[in-house]
C-alpha cells in the first residue's frame, strides 16, 4: 500500500510543472500559438529560430576515402595483419543467416571462383581443433578484414618486414 502510494505521489509531483503553467495562464500548453516572426518562432515563451540549423539538416557527409576494387593484393603494413580485401563488399550480407564472404572464399568454392582460399586458421577453434566449417569465432570476417581505400594513415608508420630489414629483399645484400 505505500509502495502504491508513494508511486502516485512522485506521478503528481513529475505532472506538477505543467499543471501550474496551465493553471496561471488559464490556457493549456498545448492551445498556446506559436508565433512565427522573421524566421522565429516561439514556443512557452523561449524564442526559437526556424532556420534551418546545422544539427537539423540531413546532408551526407563527405567521403574520407574511396574505395580501392582493382583486385591487386596490396603489401600488408606489419607482421600478422590480415589481409585486406581487395573488392567492393558494400552490400555484402554477413549475419547469422549468410556470409556471403563463403559464396567464394569458403575451400568447397574457390575452385570455381578463383577466390584464395580462408587460412586453415579460420576453421580452427579456440583450442586448436581443426573443424569441418569456419570457426565462429572466425566468421564474420569484416571483424579483422577491412576494404582497400586510398585513406592517407593517421600516425606515420615505420614498418619494415622481416627480409628488408636483414637485407634479403636486396638479393642477401645489406
Amino acid at each position: 500500500m505505500k509502495t502504491r502510494f508513494l508511486i502516485a505521489a512522485l506521478a503528481l509531483l513529475a505532472g506538477v510543472p505543467a499543471l501550474t503553467i496551465g493553471v496561471t495562464s488559464g490556457v493549456v500548453a498545448a492551445d498556446k500559438p506559436v508565433a512565427a516572426t522573421g524566421g522565429t518562432g516561439t514556443v512557452g515563451g523561449i524564442v526559437v529560430p526556424s532556420t534551418n540549423h546545422p544539427i537539423t539538416l540531413d546532408v551526407p557527409a563527405e567521403a574520407t576515402h574511396r574505395e580501392i576494387t582493382d583486385d591487386q593484393k596490396r603489401v600488408r603494413n606489419y607482421a600478422d595483419q590480415p589481409p585486406l580485401i581487395p573488392h567492393a563488399i558494400r552490400d555484402y550480407q554477413i549475419d547469422l543467416n549468410i556470409n556471403k564472404c563463403l559464396t567464394c572464399h569458403d575451400r568447397r568454392n574457390t575452385a570455381g571462383s578463383q577466390a584464395p582460399m580462408l587460412s586453415v586458421t579460420h576453421f580452427q577453434d579456440r583450442d586448436g581443433q581443426t573443424l569441418g566449417t569456419v570457426a565462429a569465432r572466425r566468421y564474420f570476417c569484416t571483424q579483422c578484414h577491412v576494404q582497400q581505400t586510398d585513406a592517407q594513415p593517421i600516425v606515420p608508420n615505420s614498418f619494415r618486414d622481416f627480409d628488408s630489414v636483414l637485407g634479403h629483399a636486396q638479393g642477401g645484400k645489406k
